[in-house]
């Protein structure tokens, strides 16, 4: 089959590494049935065929693409430009794309730059009530989800418009843009799809002094994560995998 692309962000080995795992294992794929690039460590192949791969998936990471550049580090700059580099042929070329929590931050500055900022709908780390519009109740990607569920969330940034042409997936009531789709296979979501409750508590360890909360609060978080009810927003990962697998 056509392996599908995982682009990482995370420069923690830890965090990217639970990712990663929690990628395979809430898309059900196999490790030779994916090809992983960690942004912080490589270069995107200047031969980069997309259409080479069933799809794109790209994680969730600390940067923030609303920064100014002189407050970005050249690491986050670099793994900015890159990801940046890729989408006008996924957005142009409708190539299947799934972007996490970081990945809706980068859409949404391709489609509409400086629709994405943190001036409002910044949220902290909690399990997000969200609910499905009704175009979401049609989209194929949340076949098998309730029009409710809830979802892990944790940004300083978030998209402020819907930019011209996506669709609105669905809402929240403190940010409303928790996931949309561009053309008919381009999708984000501000929420992580893959996060669990032992996935969100490996990163609130990692990073709890990167200014998502006061440090103290830690355990408490760790706490209300495993009491949620997180359970539904990996369906969009599978769902995502089996209506683009290519063999």
């Amino acid at each position: 089959m056509k392996p599908f692309l995982i682009l990482q962000l995370r420069p923690e080995t830890d965090a990217s590494d639970d990712e990663f795992q929690a990628f395979l294992d809430k898309g059900g794929l196999a490790r030779d049935e994916v090809h992983r690039i960690r942004l912080d460590q490589e270069e995107l192949p200047q031969d980069l065929d997309l259409k080479g791969y069933s799809g794109v998936i790209v994680g969730g990471g600390p940067g923030c693409v609303s920064d100014p550049a002189d407050k970005k580090s050249p690491q986050e700059a670099k793994i900015e430009a890159a990801c940046l580099s890729i989408m006008p042929r996924i957005t142009d070329e409708d190539i299947p794309f799934l972007g996490c929590c970081y990945g809706i931050g980068i859409l949404g500055h391709h489609l509409a730059p400086g629709v994405v900022s943190k001036e409002r709908f910044g949220e902290p780390v909690r399990a997000n009530p969200c609910q499905i519009t009704k175009d979401g109740q049609i989209d194929p990607l949340l076949t098998g989800i309730p029009t409710e569920f809830e979802a892990f969330v944790a940004h300083k940034e978030a998209m402020q418009t819907l930019p011209e042409g996506c669709v609105h997936l669905v809402s929240a009531p403190e940010c409303p843009f928790q996931m949309i789709r561009f053309g008919e296979n381009v999708y984000a979501t501000q929420f992580h799809p893959e996060a669990d409750a032992h996935g969100f508590e490996t990163r609130i360890g990692i990073y709890k002094h990167h200014g998502y909360f006061p440090p103290e609060e830690a355990q408490g978080l760790i706490e209300m994560c495993h009491a949620s009810n997180v359970i539904h927003p990996a369906t969009i990962l599978a769902n995502f995998v089996k209506r683009y697998r290519q063999v």
